[in-house]
């Protein structure tokens, strides 16, 4: 189908400039977090560079992304879904293991996250059979997604990505309440949850049981699993109002607080630019999302609110628990921040999503032909 140019004049460009804000900063920190000092002398590790390459390549699939309906996605959600299936399998035979973990699967010269992909994949299905009617949930629409959506979580999970597969399972319980849940199976699972959600204690790992011990008492393993919250909270604190400026953060730049490029990113930031920047970043994020809940509002169909409804959710969960357990009030589930972390697979996911946003942004209007 050929693409209506008359849709440019729809497009949300404030919601692609907040994007490419973001990305920008999170460069910008990414090359102070790539650095560490020897004496006087600055080291510069390549994280930046490759991060800018990922973006350029998240910017293609956001473009690819914007050039034909939204409504074609539907159709390739059940395909997508299976082939995350098998490529979530493939990496648990045959995938490549890091620090104990097995979550890429090397092509080429290169290795990618599959369970990145099953982000998106989620996201469609659950959008797909979320939107076919507009009352409330039953039982047996709810297990036709949790069965679905549970399988790939799982998948994830034992990998072990234990962030990864929340984030799957939170999107796609945020689209569940976003379609409304019918009296009955609100109040069974209301007071359900609260009884089986601590029983999931007993399939944790003993070092993520050691992570969530250490969130109420950093100091009982302050070399171990207290030893990431500890340096980020020093980190943020050091940086007071207005921060040590750029390069100066001590914390990060002589080597103190681990995964600084990844999950822990922000901490670098707010020693740096202090307490003001990180309320700036913090209100460019709060608008970033409001874009989403203002599309999934206005859009024309079921499908297309869904799909945006269901990216806020995806970015809105990351937002909340990587900052959470940055400050020290959720525990290390090793959830990066959007644009800010490092991740070749996530940057490219994230432009993806926000391409699809700005898909039914731009086609919540109807035009005539000729």
């Amino acid at each position: 189908m050929p693409f209506d140019r008359r849709l440019i004049l729809c497009i949300n460009w404030p919601l692609l400039g907040l994007t490419a804000l973001l990305f920008g900063v999170g460069v910008l920190n990414l090359y102070s977090a790539s650095g560490f000092r020897m004496g006087d002398e600055l080291s510069l590790q390549p994280f930046y560079n490759k991060q800018l390459i990922w973006g350029l390549g998240g910017l293609c699939c956001l473009v690819g992304m914007v050039l034909f309906d939204y409504k074609h996605l539907a159709t390739i959600a059940w395909p997508l879904t299976i082939g995350v299936a098998v490529l979530l399998v493939m990496v648990l035979l045959f995938g490549k293991t890091v620090s104990g973990a097995k979550r890429w699967l090397p092509v080429g010269g290169y290795s990618f996250q599959p369970s990145e992909l099953a982000k998106i994949a989620m996201l469609l299905l659950s959008a797909k059979l979320l939107s076919k009617r507009s009352e409330r949930l039953g039982w047996l629409e709810l297990a036709g997604v949790l069965a679905v959506s549970l399988p790939v979580a799982g998948l994830i999970i034992v990998e072990p990505d234990l962030g990864t597969g929340l984030n799957v399972l939170l999107l796609v319980c945020g689209l569940i309440l976003y379609r409304g849940l019918a009296g009955p199976v609100f109040k069974t699972l209301a007071i359900a949850g609260p009884i089986l959600i601590p029983c999931g204690w007993f399939f944790l790992k003993p070092y993520q049981k050691g992570r969530i011990l250490t969130l109420f008492d950093p100091e009982r393993d302050p070399l171990g699993a207290g030893y990431h919250i500890i340096q980020s909270q020093i980190a943020i604190g050091s940086g007071q109002m207005w921060g040590k400026g750029f390069l100066e953060g001590t914390q990060s730049q002589l080597r103190y607080l681990p995964e600084k490029h990844t999950d822990f990113a922000v901490a670098v930031f707010a020693e740096e630019w202090g307490f003001v920047g990180g309320i700036v970043l913090l209100t460019l994020f709060c608008l970033f999302l409001l874009q989403f809940y203002v599309t999934a509002r206005n859009a024309k169909d079921r499908f297309g609110s869904y799909l945006a409804a269901g990216v806020f959710f995806y970015f809105f969960w990351q937002i909340l628990i990587n900052m959470g357990m940055v400050l020290g009030i959720m525990p290390v589930v090793g959830i990066p921040l959007p644009f800010i972390s490092y991740g070749g697979s996530a940057t490219i996911v994230n432009f993806t999503l926000v391409g699809i946003v700005v898909n039914v942004s731009m086609r919540r209007f109807l035009f005539k032909k000729g």
